[in-house]
């Protein structure tokens, strides 16, 4: 997964930030804390305002690449 997570530029994973977990570029807020929110109910303007370091940009891209993942799972 590490490998996967590396080509999309909207994260980045650095040991010296959040220990290491991915997180969304110029930030220390962990991408699994945008999954845990909307699981949780929460819409992505509500994350937006909650966490007003990521952009909609970056939780966009996030989101397509988990859907193109799951779509290329599918099909396999």
């Amino acid at each position: 997964m590490k490998e996967a997570w590396r080509h999309l530029a909207a994260v980045e994973s650095h040991p010296d930030i959040v220990s290491g977990a991915w997180v969304f570029r110029g930030t220390r807020v962990p991408v699994a804390a945008l999954f845990e929110n909307l699981r949780d109910g929460a819409t992505i303007n509500q994350f937006l305002e909650w966490f007003p370091g990521v952009q909609r940009v970056d939780v966009e891209a996030v989101l397509d690449y988990e859907v193109a993942v799951l779509s290329i799972r599918a099909a396999a």
